[in-house]
């Protein structure tokens, strides 16, 4: 099954295409891949690179709400950033729409599109990004204090401790 999932990201990345104007008006319905799990978008509109969906598709297909704390699922809540709420939610007649694509990027999620058979898939979302810590927790380690005898930080777990370091290069 992954291999599958796999084989078929790779397919849609080879063959990811956008091209600006194009256009869902031809009724074409859009099946995302999120979370390895396919989904087909009656609701969907292309504009240029941006997919919008409604947003009992965007529930459908990954499980995501919008909420007055931002797009969330389960705990997981991503807040929008200020000022550019319109960059990721609109309204066409009666229906709100979701930008999708715009999400993904906000995230730091792939995005691959194939345009000829309106496949999108969305890989997984990375777990860190540069400059950000996957947790606080510092990784154990030992060091030996001037007299020789080694110390590891797990010894100090729930005292607070000042940690200083110096280097000659």
């Amino acid at each position: 099954m992954l291999r599958a999932v796999l084989a078929i990201g790779l397919a849609l990345v080879v063959s990811a295409t956008f091209t600006r104007g194009a256009s869902a008006a031809d009724g074409a319905i859009q099946t995302i891949i999120y979370d390895g799990k396919p989904f087909k978008a009656a609701s969907a509109t292309i504009d240029g690179k941006a997919l919008w969906i409604s947003l009992q598709d965007l529930a459908a297909a990954t499980g995501f709400h919008i909420k007055p704390q931002g797009v969330c699922r389960d705990e997981l809540c991503f807040p929008l950033p200020a000022g550019r709420k319109s960059e990721f939610i609109t309204k066409r007649g009666s229906t709100q729409l979701f930008n999708l694509s715009a999400f993904a990027s906000l995230i730091g999620q792939p995005v691959a599109r194939d345009q000829k058979n309106a496949v999108w898939y969305f890989g997984a979302r990375a777990q860190a990004h540069d400059g950000y810590l996957e947790s606080l927790d510092a990784p154990d380690f030992s060091l030996p204090d001037a007299g020789g005898k080694l110390h590891s930080l797990s010894e100090f777990r729930g005292n607070k401790v000042i940690l200083l370091t110096w280097a000659s290069w």
